[in-house]
């Protein structure tokens, strides 16, 4: 995977191709993201894109770019693996940053909304502490 480039990795892809990567981000995103929280400086961000990823009123290739950035986050096995301390999420955060930049037009406030109450009202998906920036 070393020769796999981040503009490969956000292709939307087909309806198939989503549907599989929505399943799978829809059952593994909130147990990353609380190992990853304060890891990564835009938490709040990729709590946004997950919503703007589910919201079937997201265009289809914002969705699919979104789910492909998402899945690459959740993904067990990536380019530089998560458990590295320091390290493990820097090229999930560089995916993740690409296809804010692609899309970021797309994440609407009420995405952030939706973040935001998630973030404050579910302590057994992100506790306060994990918030905070290393």
């Amino acid at each position: 995977m070393d020769d796999v480039k981040y503009g490969e990795i956000l292709l939307p892809g087909d309806e198939e191709t989503q549907e599989r990567r929505e399943k799978s981000v829809r059952q593994k995103f909130w147990p990353t993201f609380r190992k990853a929280a304060r890891k990564i400086p835009f938490s709040r961000d990729v709590v946004a894109a997950y919503y703007c990823a589910l919201d079937r009123e997201t265009p289809l290739k914002v969705r699919g770019t979104l789910l492909a950035a998402l899945a690459y986050f959740v993904l067990p096995v990536d380019m530089i693996p998560d458990m590295l301390v320091g390290i493990g999420f820097t090229d999930d955060i560089a995916v993740l940053s690409a296809a804010f930049a692609m899309v970021n037009r797309h994440i609407r406030p009420n995405h952030y909304e939706a973040a935001d109450k998630a973030l404050q009202d579910a302590p057994d998906r992100v506790r306060p502490e994990d918030m905070k920036t290393v």
